[in-house]
């Protein structure tokens, strides 16, 4: 179900050493992660509309509903910024992307080398309250 979603998704980026984490909210858990762009290939990033370069990093949610007994991906409207540590911030411009069961959205940014960045995400999914998510993401340029 979502898992191969999440696992194609993996697999298409070809982040396989990114870390994800997650974050629960009721029924509902989001998974995300920052990573650099250049570990995408070229025909990838194009499909995604990404741009690829070593100061350039992708932002991946995914929100997925555990309520009646399972995980569902579940569509939301994400919005947010990030930031640096001297509050220089840029807006986050998210994609819906659908592939299969599974839904994600991507937003590109730019950073300077040894960044510590910090997401500020308002994920709001259908039906429901917005969930307020907060994480701070160490960037390299490859």
């Amino acid at each position: 179900m979502w898992r191969t979603g999440i696992a194609m998704a993996a697999v298409a980026f070809s982040v396989a050493a990114v870390a994800e984490q997650s974050k629960t909210f009721g029924d509902y858990v989001v998974h995300y992660n920052a990573f650099n762009s250049s570990s995408l290939s070229p025909e990838i990033a194009k499909r995604y509309g990404l741009i690829r370069g070593a100061n350039q990093g992708v932002v991946n949610i995914v929100v997925l509903n555990k309520g009646d007994g399972g995980d569902k991906a579940a569509v939301a409207k994400v919005e947010g910024s990030v930031r640096n540590l001297l509050s220089q911030r840029a807006n986050l411009n998210f994609k819906e992307v659908r592939d299969g069961e599974a839904i994600y959205y991507l937003a590109g940014y730019r950073f300077d080398d040894q960044d510590t960045l910090v997401f500020d995400l308002q994920l709001t999914p259908e039906g429901a309250n917005p969930l307020q998510l907060e994480f701070n993401q160490l960037m390299h340029v490859h």
